[in-house]
């Protein structure tokens, strides 16, 4: 890849890597491996997927742990799993604009590969794995708040200690072998600006709770969580 499109993509990680090869190689898809040009790296972007999902565990824990002194092991563990997961790595390489550098073979290219959430959360991983590489634990901890904590942190407010009750709800259904249920909303009142939402959840037609909030998400987890405490489930 030319090498001003290296600087434009470290200019957009603020980092600058010493090993310019670690960059080539957390860009080159498997795709790509049979139909490599002479400036490709030998190897695809695998290996450093695997090694930056272990990273960022680490360090997503870490920072949960100094940020959040009063969460529950449970609290963290799913405050963890909101950050680390795929669709939370998709949006973080996507503000970063990392599917405009992948380096994807002709068929990836023509089915939409730059935008493919898995493959961008895959991308997102080896670039943290590249950086660890490059120059390690502190520098992969500074991308990694930058890119990935501090906007998701910004952008839900359920990391802040707020449980999602949709999601318990729906894993506690599934232990009982209970089909999954359904929110509707049933009533919507005031103006515009200040409307009062009222939600039913109901599970194979029948009623089981309902909630009220300000917004539908947040009435639906008010319903959510009365379902919970109605069915006996044990709540952090």
């Amino acid at each position: 890849m030319a090498v001003t499109k290296l600087a434009e993509l470290e200019s957009a990680l603020g980092y600058w890597f010493r090993e310019a090869r670690l960059l080539d190689q957390a860009l080159m898809h498997s795709s790509r491996v049979s139909e490599r040009s002479p400036d490709d790296p030998q190897d695809d972007n695998e290996k450093l997927e695997f090694l930056g999902d272990a990273v960022l565990e680490l360090l997503v824990s870490e920072d949960l742990v100094r940020r959040f002194p009063d969460w529950s092991e449970g609290q963290l563990s799913k405050g963890r799993a909101r950050l680390v997961n795929a669709r939370s790595l998709w949006v973080a390489a996507g503000r970063l604009g990392l599917g405009n550098y992948l380096r994807l073979g002709r068929g990836e290219e023509k089915t939409g590969g730059r935008t493919k959430p898995a493959l961008l959360a895959d991308a997102y991983e080896a670039i943290v794995a590249a950086i660890y590489l490059d120059s390690g634990l502190d520098a992969a901890r500074g991308f990694v708040q930058r890119s990935l904590v501090e906007g998701a942190i910004v952008a839900e407010a359920e990391l802040r200690g707020r449980s999602d009750h949709k999601s318990s709800l729906q894993e506690f259904l599934q232990a009982r072998g209970t089909q999954p249920g359904i929110y509707d909303v049933v009533e919507e009142t005031g103006p515009d600006h200040e409307k009062t939402f009222r939600v039913e959840f109901r599970v194979a037609g029948e009623i089981v709770a309902d909630g009220i909030g300000k917004t539908k998400k947040e009435a639906e987890q008010s319903a959510a969580l009365t379902a919970l405490k109605k069915l006996g489930a044990d709540i952090e």
